[in-house]
């Protein structure tokens, strides 16, 4: 309950300022988005990554598959990863500032990384518009490290809400390098997963997910001429909460079979790792445009489609 009262008072607070009223769900309806971004930009995680290593944590079929990639193409512009001389640096189980990995691999950047190759090489334009989404790999390190008896909830929330302060570090670093159009996404609420059904830790994922979006918010509640919050948590708890609104079926379960022989996603040997999975790596028979979920933590790519034109939505609202 503290956790729930904790996020009503933010969310009152983030609406309280009329710079991110529009991310709230009030105001903004009738506005004119006067922005055509110059450049889109993005850092993060899986959630974000659009190819970083050859391939996406989704469906691999040639679509759009990934959310930022996404909000990029309504705005016809284009965002490929850094590795293919794109301005994506968002890369797959990378952490906030803490290593390794959550696949435990030290050679990945993190987000700080990320930010740091960017502003060494690049200035923000004012018209640049910056995509942050991160937070599931944090969370997930931590959680597997309480499963292992490594340690104990409490320290993993302290963890993870030091993971949310350091992204919302980050995207200050950002604004204080001239950004004035940041859309943050955080981590959507863990606990709707089908981890959080594979390993009957629904509570301990929600608790850790609110954490570090909380602590996040927190440290940019003073940012809002230039950032733009975009529920994660919200919009897909809503998705989760009623499927058939959104022509899905199945929120609950996985449409890939790519188990990964070694650490993938972070979750274990010979789990199922969605940056493996395309059209010949399915459940036989079903319709993947009816799933939620590639693998046990990322979106399918009907699923990144949704939040990614949600997040679409709440742009336009704001700029």
């Amino acid at each position: 309950m503290a956790f729930n009262r904790l996020r009503r008072a933010l969310v009152l607070a983030m609406c309280a300022s009329s710079a991110l009223l529009a991310s709230c769900g009030g105001g903004g309806d009738d506005v004119v988005s006067q922005l055509t971004p110059t450049r889109i930009i993005g850092f993060g995680d899986g959630f974000s990554d659009v190819g970083q290593s050859g391939s996406r944590y989704s469906i691999n079929d040639g679509t759009v598959n990934v959310w930022s990639e996404y909000l990029a193409s309504a705005y016809a512009r284009p965002l490929r990863p850094a590795s293919a001389g794109g301005l994506s640096y968002a890369v797959g189980n990378a952490r906030v500032s803490a290593k390794p990995d959550a696949a435990g691999k030290s050679s990945t950047p993190t987000v700080k990384e990320q930010v740091d190759t960017f502003l060494a090489s690049q200035t923000i334009g004012a018209d640049d518009m910056i995509i942050v989404g991160a937070g599931i790999a944090d969370i997930v390190t931590e959680f597997m490290l309480v499963r292992s008896g490594a340690q104990s909830s409490d320290q993993m929330l302290a963890n993870v809400g030091q993971a949310g302060r350091d992204l919302g570090a980050q995207v200050r670093r950002l604004v204080q390098a001239g950004a004035k159009h940041v859309v943050v996404a955080g981590t959507y609420n863990l606990s709707r997963s089908p981890l959080a059904a594979q390993t009957g830790q629904g509570s301990a994922l929600d608790h850790g997910s609110q954490r570090f979006n909380d602590q996040m918010l927190i440290s940019i509640v003073d940012l809002g001429a230039n950032v733009l919050y975009v529920d994660a948590a919200l919009y897909l708890n809503l998705v989760t909460s009623s499927p058939g609104s959104y022509s899905l079926d199945n929120v609950g379960s996985i449409a890939c079979i790519s188990a990964d022989p070694g650490p993938g996603i972070g979750i274990g040997n010979g789990q199922v790792n969605s940056a493996l999975c395309n059209n010949n790596t399915l459940l036989p028979g079903i319709d993947p445009g009816r799933y939620l979920f590639a693998d046990a933590l990322y979106l399918s790519p009907v699923g990144a489609r949704l939040f990614g034109d949600y997040a679409f939505q709440q742009v336009r609202k704001r700029w």
